[in-house]
């Protein structure tokens, strides 16, 4: 616990902390957002025809080694 000697020292304090809060609730903001983008089915496809694409050109690129 800490121990102040003014008024100043504790408001200085009150308006720091105020200012982290602030800042952690524009970053929790930011991460509801970010999920929100990250869940959405346009971008579940958009993953999953890369991923098919590749394996398809890696399976594609054996056959013509072997």
């Amino acid at each position: 616990m800490k121990n102040y000697k003014t008024f100043t020292e504790i408001e200085t304090d009150l308006k720091r902390l105020k200012l982290e809060r602030q800042i952690a609730l524009e970053e929790l903001k930011w991460l509801k957002s970010e999920f929100k983008e990250d869940i959405k089915p346009s971008n579940w496809f958009g993953t999953t025809i890369k991923s098919a694409a590749r394996r398809g050109l890696y399976n594609i690129l054996n056959r013509f080694v072997k």
